[in-house]
């Protein structure tokens, strides 16, 4: 997810909390957002000064927190823009997903591994069903599952079940997921959905860290 991308989106998650609540305080907000107090409040601040928001005073040092017309009007947009972006994504993925199963069945591989537990991995488990191998499992090395839509959690390839190739499915940091895939595994048996720019990380990956 580029910088863009990713401000969009807390600016969504920022004028959609507050539309359901007024009375939320910075902490609460921040842990929605999933990021540091501070950029919370940054991002309040950002907003109040485009006039997405406006901020009263309350009784006890608190804040109330109101969108504006203009607010309405960005959160529609940004809401918009999300879900023709979800759909663009969904259906880049899902023929990344099959290209490269195509690809695992030509090679032989029969069993497929998926390395991070994402929206690409959900999808990839779906399109599976359109061919001729298996979903074994998925990497999470977080540690924090232990299922997947009925498929077994492993925290890294040496717990994992048996597998032919394994199919790069982290969004979060593909590219430290590939480079970590690239440590333990032959290259070959590595797939990564073109979704992800496959270019990039193949570039990245043979560049020697400055």
């Amino acid at each position: 997810m580029n910088d863009k991308a990713r401000q969009d989106r807390l600016t969504l998650e920022l004028l959609s909390a507050i539309e359901e609540r007024s009375d939320l305080s910075q902490r609460h907000l921040a842990r929605g957002m999933g990021v540091a107090l501070g950029l919370a409040n940054s991002y309040l601040k950002r907003c109040a000064r485009k006039g997405y928001i406006k901020i009263r005073e309350a009784p006890a040092n608190r804040c109330l927190y109101y969108l504006t017309p203009t607010g309405f009007a960005e959160k529609a947009r940004l809401t918009a823009e999300y879900l023709s972006t979800s759909l663009r994504f969904y259906r880049q993925a899902a023929e990344s997903c099959l290209h490269l199963f195509a690809e695992c069945e030509r090679e032989g591989h029969r069993r497929i591994l998926l390395y991070g537990v994402s929206d690409l991995a959900e999808i990839a488990l779906l399109r599976s069903a359109d061919a001729a191998l298996q979903i074994v499992g998925v990497v999470d090395p977080s540690g924090q599952r232990q299922r997947f839509f009925q498929h077994p959690v492993s925290p890294d390839l040496a717990t994992a079940p048996d597998w032919d190739a394994v199919l790069l499915t982290d969004l979060s940091a593909p590219l430290d997921a590939f480079r970590t895939l690239e440590a333990q595994v032959d290259r070959e048996r590595i797939k990564v959905p073109a979704v992800l720019g496959l270019d990039s990380l193949k570039n990245h990956a043979t560049e020697p860290d400055i």
